[in-house]
């Protein structure tokens, strides 16, 4: 795993902590530390509830939209300037989601010299009978040979070992594509939410959305969950056009062990690299918003 470990080790763009770098010096360089710290640093938007009822300005909303590590960091920093080893009041994290706590694992990783991704798919242990969108982390475990899933929204989940989240328990988005298609699984229960009727965060169109964007993880290009770009966001594409191309991308993508020059090779296509300006659908803005990255 040489060359893997050597293209997951530096940070991206996204996971750049800047000046901030120096805060993470605080965290310990083994697992159970950067989980410990990773997951006490963002308080998710609708995980539980109304984020008033728990003492946050209905203006915070707005944090969900913070997508660098530095940026993350400095309102951390602003709320709670202590140790981010030493855990944190509620109203101390910043607003965001499962994307948030997994670029901070990341980003805390990575500071330590640890090969470390994000993988966007489906979490099937979160609400019984449903599939959920979701981000976890995954490590390079070194001492075993292998890619460790680590959920990293949660300090613990019931029985589930949050730090090698069974693979059977996380599908990526190529491997829930590609199982969906092949008729082993209902392709009805992947969502964003069940109580989320709109049809685009829902089945099909968020398989499609979810191996779009497990392919940028890979590739250090760790988005927002509601941005879309090249194909996502072309609405001449016919859906029957659009699934041939998803089959060949999620099968190339199957295998934990892909090599960086094959991510990256597939990555170079129009249809799937991510452009200087994507469009983002946020919960927390009137409509879609155009965002031009910084530059990579």
């Amino acid at each position: 795993m040489t060359e893997a470990a050597s293209f997951y080790t530096p940070q991206s763009r996204f996971t750049d902590p800047r000046a901030m770098a120096w805060w993470f010096d605080g965290v310990g360089a083994d697992l159970p530390s950067i989980h410990a710290a990773a997951c006490s640093l963002v308080f998710h938007y609708t995980a539980n509830g109304d984020i008033t009822r728990h003492g946050f300005a209905a203006g915070r909303i707005g944090e969900i939209d913070e997508r660098y590590a530095d940026v993350l960091l400095e309102r951390l920093h602003e709320l709670d300037p202590a140790p981010l080893s030493g855990g944190r009041a509620l109203t101390d994290r910043v607003v965001g989601c499962c994307r948030d706590s997994t670029l901070l694992l990341v980003a805390l990783a990575r500071h330590h010299g640890i090969p470390a991704r994000a993988r966007v798919g489906f979490a099937m242990y979160l609400e019984p009978e449903w599939a959920l969108d979701h981000v976890v982390g995954e490590v390079w475990d070194r001492n075993e040979g292998r890619w460790r899933l680590i959920d990293a929204q949660f300090a613990e989940h019931g029985a589930l070992d949050v730090l090698d989240v069974p693979t059977e328990l996380f599908l990526t988005g190529p491997q829930a594509w590609t199982q969906c298609r092949a008729g082993l699984l209902d392709p009805d229960r992947f969502v964003v939410s069940p109580h989320r009727r709109e049809q685009f965060l829902r089945s099909w169109p968020q398989l499609a959305h979810n191996v779009v964007q497990d392919l940028a993880a890979l590739n250090k290009h760790e988005m927002i969950l509601w941005d879309v770009w090249g194909l996502l966001d072309d609405e001449t594409v016919d859906a029957e056009e659009l699934a041939p191309k998803l089959d060949a991308l999620a099968e190339l993508l199957q295998s934990p062990d892909v090599m960086p020059e094959r991510i990256i090779s597939l990555f170079a296509e129009a249809d799937w690299r991510v452009p200087e300006t994507v469009v983002s659908f946020s919960p927390a803005a009137l409509g879609p918003v155009h965002v031009t990255l910084r530059p990579g």
